[in-house]
Order: structure tokens, then C-alpha cells, then sequence
């Protein structure tokens, strides 16, 4: 026979009441067939039996309970009363009694009658979609064989309703019945019935302000951040109407803090209350008392022995008759959401006084002006006493504690914690989210403290295996990246897990390949080569071979080749001034270009070999708050030159000469291509202008002279909690001393598209530029400069451990030119999109993006309205 839910509540409510009427009756006059029992009366229990609708052994109850034979108990005493008590606690049981049975003098029997909590057997979920329901199972524990208690059903039904009144949903009914199963198992079990009625989404019509007479209702309802009427202005598409109770309360306090911040220290919400004008629209009407407008009078510190008022004053920056501004001053003494705020409490905190208060007082309010006190205990410096690490797992303990900039017996500075947690942020090898200090032992009398950085390991190695279709032919890469390696236990066979890790050092292999190209690259580096500090050692090491197509036959030509060779070593140390986030970067590199019959608009040369030998050298600052995947504040910029020894100097070489050379042999073969002569005179003049010409540039760039200058500069600025704002400004000059000798073929600037380099090591530099097709916005040979502008809108959809996902917005603009002539840095190619990134620490940053383009290529390239670009390994 079914039983609602409502009912089975009420029928168990009704039994326990009778039973505890029997309790009650059996503990003053408890009776046996012939023999009546006194109440407090005491007895030795002789035996205990267990009674009843269970499927616990005997043994396991009366374990449970603690009561024992041959032990003295009273009736009504404690231990009955504590047994009752702990099998209750259990919340395996829907009813209990306990009672005196074959009183014999002073002996007596216990019997324990008790019925199990049904479990469930089948729930039903009607309302939702079939994959929200594994979700509500889950989150409320509603698996086959749970007991089903009054409070699993109240806090079920709670839960289903609230959460769909979070989604807008302000009318949703749940209803939950049970109904006994009756079949062969012995156990009493139910099915359950969940039906959810969400109805229509509730939007607000209008906010309806009672009271204001100082301040405009468009002005409190754009206080409101989150609770917004009706409205069809494009500029609200991100703040729908809906209503949710949690954020209309956060808006009451908002409306509050902005008649705070105009000076209107009393004002408050008198009432609010809803009006249902039908089944999807709602009116909120809110009542508030503005009371009188105030200003700031004389503000005087007491209690400042370390910093003079007029410091303070000059932190606090209120003066005497300011408007009254209630949040401004909270902030100004402690802005909790800002940790690098420059406000009183942080300086306190980061000169060592970490147990110092800060307490503004009213001290007068005459005339609605408002006296203040900013009453001031700082008690004593304080010290780090221990300083631990918990949570690294992988990583070995002297990689973090390198990081760490609290050590034992240093002066306390909150800014140095706030520094820890950013900089091992920016390891990769902890989940950032997770970072967490935690102040443990803080003792004000003797100034002393204890610290404990809790992480969170996350995966830090990399693969990248994937396949495609793109130049002519099938793609395949094969990419192993391990950053927190340990090259030290690389012969310790026990270490390979799957390799040996935990010293901080960075090794990556990476092989792509197709019938046209081949590239093999390696790369190490130790970011504390030395240990004693930051002072980075990299090495790398790289060989490609590309093919050019044989239209007859369709497939490579392998007898037309070019080779690049490539070596580079870096080192780089951090730098104390004008700050320790600056860091300088030097290297020396050099790479062996080797060409066979490979005859290409990019190089006049189709035969010989060219070498590029450089030093570069840089300096960067990078203060991005902790996560490197998702930076919520700070900045990164980048200024660097690399350049090649000035050969034309010292070589002897007249370049002036072989210039007008060079330029008499392009005339010639002007000349011959433009009239298409067959005469064999001709014909033979042009093969020896083609050599020659050919010759010549073999010897203007046999060793390769030039210098580059790049800057890079981003900005991460948090909008909101969690919308965050990233502007950023590229530019890039590549040069030659000489300019009879030229810009070199290589090293050049590409620009347009996804920014991924492809398979090209001839130092080329591929800029994203997303909208247009890739390196459609230089000429075939490059750009010698370039500039580029982009705006970037993130917002975060999970930042979990797993996996970091965040959609974006952008807006770009850039351009590439081949002289300082052409050079407009305002004249640029715009375009503007959307995408989506996926950071998964096994595989790295995957993402796509969709990019609109406003402007045609200055070099002939089609251009789409629409582009799609595909991010592997990168991020932007």
C-alpha cells in the first residue's frame, strides 16, 4: 500500500509518541506479569535480548549500546538513557525502546526492541533533463540502499528548491513520496518519487524605490550589480533579469554602501518585499531611510608610535570636510580585496606588526560632522618561528623552500607570504587555486609566529601526440615536455614514475615530421644552476629538414633540401633593483642554413650555406598573481636585442659594389623575363645574371649581420571577481648596419593568424594576429617590423585541478611593413572574436578561436570574413 511522504513523517512521529508515553509509564511503574517494578529501583541485568523488525545481529546491538550483563543498572538512570542515546545516534534505526523484563529480586532481563530505517530501493526523478538527474542523485546522496530519514527527505526537498530559485526559478515545486516494497528480501524497503515542477523563470519588471528623496532610483538600481529589471539595451546582455534571493540581498547591502558612499551614514533598508504580477513577472519594491548628509571632520590618529600622523593621514586621504564616505574609509584602513592595497593595515602588516588593530571611532557628530579617532594597538613585531611546506608530494622539498620568502627568525611581512604563494603559482607544479598559508601558534606577548604553505601537487609533464592534414600532406607530431624533472636521478631506475622527478628543471623532446619536413628538437634548463640562487642555465639543441613539392610527381623532392642546424645557450639571473621581479637574460646562439637546389621567392641563393651567429640579450619584469594560466592581476613585459657581429667592419667586402652588381644582374633578368626572348644570346645572359646574382647574395650572406629589437608588454587588471581584463602591446625592428648589405632574408617578422610557428627554425618570428589567414598580413619574405595591439576579455568557467577552462573576447590590431618608409604604427589591420581555452596538465593548452576580420591584407591575401584558428601548446 503507497504512503506519501507527508504521511510516513506523521505516522513515525505518532508511534515514537506513543512509545514514549510507554517509556515514560515503564520507568515510574514498570511491570512483569505478577511483579511491579519501582521506579529507581536498581538491578543486576541477567540477560539481554533484542526484539523487533531488524536485520542487525544480536551481538552488534548490544555491543552498540554498551550495556553489558551482570552490570548494575538503574531505572531511568543513565546508562539505559546513553544506550538509548548512542543506537539513536547511529541513523540506522526508526524506533527504539528499551525495557526491564523478569524482575527476580534484585536480578532483572533487558529486552532492546527496535525497527530499522527502510532503505531505498528505486527512485524516480520526473521534471528534468535525464542528465541532471545523475547530478541530483550524487549531490544528495541518493543511491539504492541509503536510509531514508525524515531528514533525508526534508533536506532533499530544501535542496532541489533552493537550487532551482538560484537559477531564476522562483515558483519550483517538490514534492517527494515514498511507498513501501513489499517482495522476497526481509528487509523494509521503499521506492522514492521525486517530482519537480520548476515552472517559468520569474524576471523582475521593476525595482521600485519608497523613501529617496536625495538619490535618483536610476542611480540605487545601478548599484544593484546583479539584480536588474527588464530592459532591451544591448549593453545588459550579460546581466539578465532573473531574480535570485542571494543576490538580491547582496544588492541591499550595495544600495546601503552607496548612500554610505555620498555621504549618507544613516541610511538604511526600512523593508523590500515582492509583488507577483502573474506567473513570470515580478515587481520588488524597497523601502529605504536616507537620513541626513554628513562630512568628514577632524580625524586624529592615537596609539601611532611607528609611523608619524602625517604619514597616515597621507595613506588614509580623507581630509577634513570631505563628503562622508563610510566604504571609502573601510577600505582606506583595510581593503580586504586588494592583498597589495596601500592601506594602514598593510603597512602595519608588512613592517612586522602582524597582531596590530585598526579601529575608526565616531568620537562627534555635531552638526553632521563627523569626528574621528583612528585608534591604533600594535603591540609587538613579530617573527617567524617555523616555516613547513605540506602537500608536496613530487616535488622535492628544497625546490619549494627556495620560493619561500618567510624564513625562521625573519621579521613578519605579509607581503612576502603573498609573494610565496604567487611565485609557487608560477612553478606550474601546484594547483594555484589551492595554494594556502596558514598562520599557525600566533603568540602576541612574545611577538612570535608559526607559518604552513599547504599545496596541492598538480601534473606538470606534458604529451603531445596528435596527427593532421596540412601542407600537401599528413602531419605528425610526437612532443614530450617535462618541467619539474630531476636529471640528477635519471640513472636511478626506482625513479621513473614515469620519469624521474621533483627538481624544478624543464626537459623537452620534440619530433614533427611529413614527406616535406622533418624537425628534431631538444631543450634543457635548470632555473637555480649552482642552488644557491635563481640563476638559470638553458640549452637547446635543433635540426629540420624541408623538402620542396615536385608538381609532376606530387610528393617531396628530395634532392631539393634545405637544412637548419641550430645551438643555443642561455643563462639568466633575477636581478635586486630596481626590483627582484626583473630579471636579465643573456644567450648565445648559432644556426648552419644549408641549401640544395631549393630555388624559393624567400631566397635568392638556391645553392650554398649561410650562418647565423648572435647574442641576445633581455630584460624582463613578470609580477603576474599566481596562476600562470589564469593571472588575475599584474603585469609581464619584455624588451630585448639580439644582434651578430658587425662582419662588413672588418671583412674587407665592398657591399657598396656588389650592390650595383646585384642590382645590374636584376635588370638583366628583369629585362629578359618581362620581353620572354628565346634568343639563345639572351637566354644565355640571363642564366649568367641568375648566377651571378646568386653569388653575390651567397656572399652578402655567407655569415649572416643584422640586430633586433622586440618589446613585449601585457596588463591583467580583475574587472569583477572573476572577469579580467588583458591589454597588450607588441613591436618588433629587425636591422642592418650596412645598408648596402641589406636586411637578411631570415629572422623576420610573420604576422597574422593563429601565431603558431609551424615547422620553420630560420628564427622567423610568427605573430598572432587572429581574424586572417596565417602570415597573410607580411609579405611572402616577412616584415622587418611590425606592431600590434590587442584587448582581451577572459572570464574563468572552472579553474579546477583537472582541468582550467575560460572563454574569452578580443579585440586586435596589427601590421608588418618592410621599411621605417611604410611604417604607420596607426595604420593597422583590425579584427575582433571570441574563443575558448582548455589548460589540462598532461596535454597543455588547447583552445580555438573564432575571429572576424575589418580589413583587407595589404599583400594580396584573401580574406574571410570569418576565421577559425585552432591553439595547440601555447597560450595568449
Amino acid at each position: 500500500m503507497e504512503k506519501q511522504a507527508n504521511n510516513l513523517p506523521n505516522s513515525t512521529k505518532l508511534k515514537r509518541f506513543i512509545k514514549l508515553i510507554c517509556v515514560v509509564f515503564l520507568f515510574t511503574n514498570s511491570f512483569t506479569s505478577n511483579a511491579q517494578v519501582e521506579g529507581g529501583e536498581t538491578y543486576l541485568i541477567k540477560e539481554i535480548k533484542v526484539t523487533g523488525n531488524t536485520n542487525f545481529s544480536e551481538q552488534t546491538i548490544i555491543a552498540y549500546s554498551k550495556l553489558r550483563k551482570n552490570e548494575e543498572i538503574q531505572v531511568g538512570g543513565e546508562k539505559i538513557a546513553n544506550a538509548v542515546k548512542t543506537l539513536w545516534k547511529s541513523n540506522l534505526f526508526s524506533s527504539i525502546d528499551i525495557y526491564v523484563t523478569d524482575i527476580d529480586g534484585s536480578t532483572a532481563n533487558l529486552e532492546i526492541n527496535l525497527s530499522d530505517l527502510p532503505e531505498l530501493k528505486d527512485l524516480t526523478i520526473e521534471g528534468v533533463r535525464k542528465g541532471k538527474k545523475d547530478e541530483i542523485i550524487d549531490e544528495n546522496k541518493l543511491k539504492s540502499g541509503q536510509k531514508v530519514t525524515e531528514n533525508l527527505i526534508a533536506t532533499t526537498k530544501n535542496y532541489l528548491t533552493n537550487k532551482y530559485k538560484k537559477k531564476g526559478f522562483l515558483n519550483t515545486k517538490v514534492n517527494i513520496s515514498t511507498s513501501q516494497v513489499i517482495d522476497s528480501i526481509e528487509k523494509e524497503r521503499v521506492n522514492m518519487r521525486i517530482e519537480i515542477e520548476k515552472g517559468q523563470k520569474v524576471k523582475i519588471k521593476e525595482i521600485n524605490f519608497e523613501g529617496n528623496e536625495k538619490i535618483a532610483d536610476k542611480k540605487l538600481r545601478k548599484a544593484m550589480k546583479n539584480t536588474k529589471r527588464k530592459s532591451l539595451s544591448p549593453l545588459r546582455l550579460l546581466k539578465r533579469s532573473k531574480y535570485i534571493e542571494d543576490d538580491f540581498r547582496t544588492d541591499l547591502v550595495s544600495v546601503v554602501d552607496y548612500y554610505k558612499e555620498n555621504g549618507y551614514r544613516d541610511a538604511r533598508i526600512i523593508s523590500d518585499s515582492i509583488t507577483y504580477l502573474d506567473e513570470k513577472n515580478i515587481n520588488l519594491d524597497i523601502k529605504v531611510e536616507e537620513g541626513e548628509k554628513y562630512t568628514f571632520g577632524k580625524i586624529t590618529f592615537v596609539g601611532n608610535t611607528v609611523y608619524s600622523d602625517q604619514y597616515l593621514s597621507s595613506l588614509l586621504g580623507i581630509k577634513e570636510g570631505d563628503t562622508y564616505n563610510g566604504v571609502e574609509l573601510r577600505e582606506r584602513i583595510a581593503d580586504e580585496s586588494n592583498p597589495d592595497a596601500n592601506d594602514i593595515t598593510n603597512a602595519y602588516q608588512n613592517f612586522g606588526y602582524m597582531f596590530s588593530t585598526i579601529n575608526p571611532v565616531e568620537v562627534s557628530a555635531e552638526g553632521n560632522v563627523i569626528d574621528m579617532e583612528i585608534r591604533i594597538s600594535e603591540g609587538k613585531p613579530a617573527y617567524f618561528n617555523n616555516v613547513r611546506v605540506v602537500g608536496n608530494d613530487v616535488t622535492n622539498d628544497h625546490v619549494v623552500y627556495r620560493e619561500i620568502r618567510t624564513r625562521p627568525g625573519q621579521l613578519y611581512r605579509k607581503a612576502d607570504i603573498i609573494r610565496t604563494i604567487r611565485e609557487l603559482g608560477q612553478l606550474g607544479f601546484f594547483d594555484a587555486q589551492q595554494i594556502a598559508p596558514n598562520i599557525l601558534n600566533p603568540n602576541p606577548v612574545d611577538g612570535t609566529l608559526d607559518i604552513e604553505y599547504s599545496v596541492v601537487e598538480q601534473g606538470s609533464s606534458q604529451i603531445q601526440l596528435q596527427g593532421g592534414y596540412g601542407g600537401g600532406g599528413f602531419i605528425g607530431t610526437l612532443g614530450l615536455s617535462f618541467n619539474n624533472f630531476a636529471i640528477k636521478d635519471i640513472f636511478k631506475a626506482d625513479a621513473y614514475k614515469p620519469v624521474p622527478r621533483g627538481d624544478g628543471q624543464s626537459l623537452a623532446l620534440r619530433l614533427q615530421a611529413s614527406q616535406f619536413f622533418q624537425t628534431y628538437s631538444f631543450s634543457f634548463s635548470e632555473p637555480w644552476f649552482g642552488g644557491k640562487k635563481p640563476f638559470q642555465m638553458s640549452t637547446s639543441l635543433s635540426h629540420s629538414r624541408q623538402f620542396l613539392f615536385n608538381p609532376q610527381t606530387r610528393r617531396a623532392d628530395k634532392s631539393r633540401r634545405f637544412n637548419i642546424t641550430g645551438l643555443t645557450f642561455g643563462l639568466s639571473t633575477r636581478l635586486s633593483k630596481p626590483d627582484d621581479y626583473f630579471l636579465l637574460s643573456q644567450a648565445i646562439s648559432y644556426q648552419h642554413y644549408d641549401l640544395q637546389n631549393y630555388n624559393t621567392g624567400l631566397f635568392t641563393f638556391g645553392d650554398g650555406t649561410s650562418n647565423n651567429l648572435s647574442y641576445t640579450i633581455g630584460l624582463s619584469r613578470n609580477n603576474l598573481y599566481t596562476d600562470p594560466i589564469y593571472p588575475t592581476g599584474g603585469s609581464n613585459f619584455s624588451i630585448s636585442a639580439k644582434f651578430s657581429f658587425p662582419y662588413s667592419l672588418v671583412n674587407g667586402v665592398d657591399y657598396e659594389a656588389l650592390a650595383d652588381d646585384r642590382a645590374e644582374q636584376t635588370e638583366i633578368i628583369n629585362e629578359f623575363q618581362s620581353n620572354q626572348s628565346s634568343n639563345p644570346a639572351a637566354l644565355a645572359e640571363y642564366n649568367t645574371a641568375l648566377d651571378r646574382r646568386s653569388e653575390i647574395d651567397q656572399e652578402r650572406f655567407k655569415w649572416l649581420e643584422f640586430y633586433k629589437i622586440k618589446f613585449k608588454a601585457d596588463w591583467y587588471q580583475a574587472l569583477t571577481k572573476k572577469l579580467v581584463l588583458r591589454p597588450s602591446v607588441e613591436f618588433g625592428f629587425l636591422g642592418a648596419y650596412n645598408n648596402a648589405r641589406g636586411v637578411i632574408p631570415f629572422e623576420r617578422f610573420f604576422v597574422g593568424g593563429d601565431g603558431l610557428g609551424n615547422f620553420s627554425l630560420d628564427g622567423r618570428e610568427v605573430v598572432q594576429l587572429r581574424g586572417y589567414p596565417n602570415q597573410s598580413l607580411s609579405s611572402q619574405d616577412g616584415g622587418s617590423i611590425y606592431n600590434k595591439f590587442s584587448l582581451e576579455l577572459r572570464y574563468p568557467i572552472t579553474l579546477g585541478a583537472q582541468a582550467k577552462i575560460y572563454a574569452l573576447s578580443f579585440l586586435e590590431a596589427g601590421s608588418s611593413v618592410n621599411n621605417f618608409r611604410d611604417f604607420d604604427p596607426f595604420k593597422l589591420q583590425r579584427s575582433a572574436g571570441f574563443g575558448l581555452r582548455i589548460f589540462m596538465p598532461a596535454f597543455g593548452l588547447l583552445g580555438i578561436d573564432f575571429g572576424h576580420a575589418f580589413d583587407e591584407s595589404p599583400f594580396g591575401t584573401p580574406v574571410k570574413n570569418w576565421e577559425t584558428h585552432f591553439i595547440i601548446g601555447q597560450q595568449f
